[in-house]
């Protein structure tokens, strides 16, 4: 059975990016964070073998650059509309078998969180991620080429993103949830996990 893995990930560009985080912190230390994490991600999860790497870009032109990303590494763009529009785009192209979607800025992430994501769609449709500001860091399908619309009204960047995305979800499916973890959208954030993770 072929997994995929999606990295959903905006190409680094001063001024581009992670806006609420450079209002606080400055856009060059901002750029810098997402270049970091970008680099960390692929390094971990790249080399898996019980998944396929695939990168879902925006811009789309950006998925060709070299200096981002190596070009060895299946990538798509992730093409226009809101949030949840490109999302959705993504795990429907992907292969047959399951697929988990993760963005990038969650420092904690690590090959055992997605593993077990992995593992809740063998008895769930779709698997969630929670984050601890009441969005989600990583959705998941057993059958991402069949996806419904998952995020119609949600109201993403506050804390109903995931409530907003369970309510309107079809009642025939089922979810289960990976490990809470914190993203870093804000200055709190990025300071309490910096001296821990080198940023």
């Amino acid at each position: 059975m072929q997994r995929t893995l999606v990295l959903f990930v905006r190409a680094p560009r001063l001024g581009a990016g992670k806006r609420r985080l450079a209002r606080e912190i400055g856009a060059v230390a901002a750029l810098r964070f997402e270049r970091i994490m970008v680099a960390r991600l692929l390094r971990r999860f790249a080399s898996d073998r019980r998944w396929r790497l695939r990168l879902a870009v925006t811009p789309d032109k950006a998925r060709h650059r070299a200096q981002f990303w190596s070009g060895q590494i299946a990538s798509v763009g992730q093409g226009g509309g809101d949030l949840g529009m490109r999302m959705c785009r993504a795990l429907r192209a992907c292969p047959s078998g399951p697929a988990v979607l993760v963005g990038t800025d969650i420092p904690a992430l690590a090959v055992r969180h997605v593993w077990a994501a992995f593992r809740l769609l063998g008895s769930h449709d779709l698997s969630f991620g929670p984050a601890e500001d009441g969005g989600f860091w990583l959705v998941g399908a057993r059958h991402p080429r069949h996806l419904p619309a998952l995020f119609n009204g949600v109201r993403w960047s506050g804390p109903h993103a995931l409530a907003d995305t369970l309510a309107a979800l079809p009642r025939r499916m089922t979810v289960g949830f990976a490990e809470r973890l914190e993203d870093v959208d804000d200055a709190d954030a990025y300071r309490r996990l910096m001296p821990r993770r080198g940023f």
